[in-house]
C-alpha cells in the first residue's frame, strides 16, 4: 500500500534504507576504482554515512510530498 500525501509508512522507510545503502555502496565502489584502484583500506566511512543519510532523506522527502498515485503535492 502506498502512503498518502504528507504521510510515511513502514515500506517507505524500508525502501529509503535500501536506496541509501545502494547509493552509498555504488558511490564508494565508483570513487575507489577511480581514485585508488581496489585499495579497500582507503574507504572513508564518514563520507559513506553522509551519502547514505542524504539519499535516505531525499527518498523519504519525495515520498512525503507525493500522494498514493505518486502525484507531487497531490495535484499533478
Amino acid at each position: 500500500m502506498l502512503s498518502k500525501l504528507f504521510r510515511l509508512n513502514g515500506k517507505d522507510f524500508i525502501k529509503g534504507l535500501t536506496v541509501a545503502v545502494l547509493v552509498a555502496v555504488i558511490g564508494v565502489i565508483q570513487s575507489l576504482l577511480k581514485e585508488k584502484g581496489l585499495d579497500i583500506t582507503a574507504v572513508d566511512w564518514q563520507s559513506i554515512g553522509n551519502v547514505a543519510l542524504t539519499a535516505a532523506l531525499a527518498y523519504l522527502s519525495k515520498n512525503f510530498l507525493t500522494d498514493e498515485n505518486d502525484k507531487f503535492g497531490g495535484k499533478l
